[in-house]
């Protein structure tokens, strides 16, 4: 029953009942809001800020890999949208990765991390990730030696925390850091809290076509995605026009064996999407309007006309948020 009612959201025959009205008329009526499939980022979230702070500066400490060589900044740049410009990460001394690099915003409101939906949590991730050879190829106690040579470092986890520089309160403080990442009051979270003109008409337009083309039954919640899995080309065979195929693009099934989880990936978060192209778990789109026509072919099963694909994007675009403060 669920795979049918997310098929007939694919198709635009459920929804927010759009189908007798066009989206113009529907982007005004939405100004009046009410009950809606997505919700705005909390303004404020609870960290410890010194914690965060130092795990700040671990994030971008090449002394956590085995070979003091890989940073977590080798992947996830702060210039975009905390993912990575390439289809594919590569950095010296690694193999290049199976899949795209996913950004860290946001991430302490996604339902398990990765592509394949592998890790059930920020701990496992990062555990994961620190031991993988082909990632940080290290250990929590050999980053702790590392660190442990350098005074200052000393001197930091001794300010923060009362039994200073150990194995667990290196990983602590990244794990604070990371779920510090939190962009809230983008324009279209100010549009949910009542502020009509804070986007624009063609932006209002395409959330109208994102709700009534059945979008929202997968991008939704406060991470507009991110918390369920589906399969990637449901209405069209995805990996058949592409030419090619890898492991990677087993998706789920690498974690769970199930035949039903071929070609499945947990949905993405939408927020700051307009940031982190290129996009999909291969990188394969390298715009958002690439993006948007691929999803709306494969997904479901549309052509979208120019002025369609426009409003989707203007739509996107407003889902990028502020970041301490500042607009990313």
């Amino acid at each position: 029953m669920r795979l049918l009612i997310v098929l007939l959201g694919c198709i635009g025959l459920i929804g927010c009942g759009l189908r007798e009205k066009s989206h113009d008329s529907v982007a005004r009526e939405n100004d009046s809001l009410g009950d809606q499939p997505l919700e705005p980022l909390p303004l404020t979230v609870e960290f410890d800020a010194a914690r965060a702070a130092l795990g700040e500066v671990l994030f971008k400490e090449p002394r956590l890999s085995g070979d003091s060589k890989v940073a977590c900044t080798d992947c996830h740049h702060e210039d975009h949208g905390s993912a990575d410009e390439k289809p594919h990460s590569f950095v010296n001394g690694r193999p290049e990765s199976a899949v795209n690099t996913p950004t860290m915003y946001n991430v302490r409101f996604l339902y398990k991390l990765g592509w394949s939906g592998k890790y059930e949590s920020l701990e496992s991730h990062i555990d994961s990730l620190m031991k993988n050879p082909k990632v940080m190829a290290s250990s929590w106690e050999i980053a702790t030696a590392h660190l442990s040579e350098i005074a200052s470092y000393r001197e930091k986890f001794r300010g923060v925390f009362p039994d200073g520089l150990t194995a667990s309160n290196v990983r602590l403080a990244i794990l604070e850091y990371e779920r510090s990442l939190v962009t809230p009051n983008a324009p279209f979270d100010r549009y949910l809290r009542g502020e009509a003109q804070a986007i624009s008409p063609d932006a209002k337009r395409g959330y109208a076509m994102f709700k009534s083309y059945g979008c929202s039954s997968c991008h939704q919640g406060v991470a507009i995605g991110g918390n369920v899995f589906e399969r990637f080309g449901v209405l069209r065979d995805f990996f058949a026009d592409r030419g090619h195929f890898d492991n990677a693009d087993l998706g789920r099934f690498n974690v769970t064996q199930r035949d039903q989880d071929r070609f499945v990936f947990r949905v993405p978060s939408l927020r700051n999407v307009a940031l982190t192209a290129p996009y999909f778990h291969d990188g394969s789109a390298a715009t958002l309007e690439t993006a948007v026509t691929d999803m709306a072919n494969y997904q479901l099963g549309r052509e979208l006309e120019d002025g369609d694909r426009t409003a989707l994007v203007a739509f996107l675009r407003s889902l990028t948020g502020e970041y301490r403060g500042k607009p990313l």
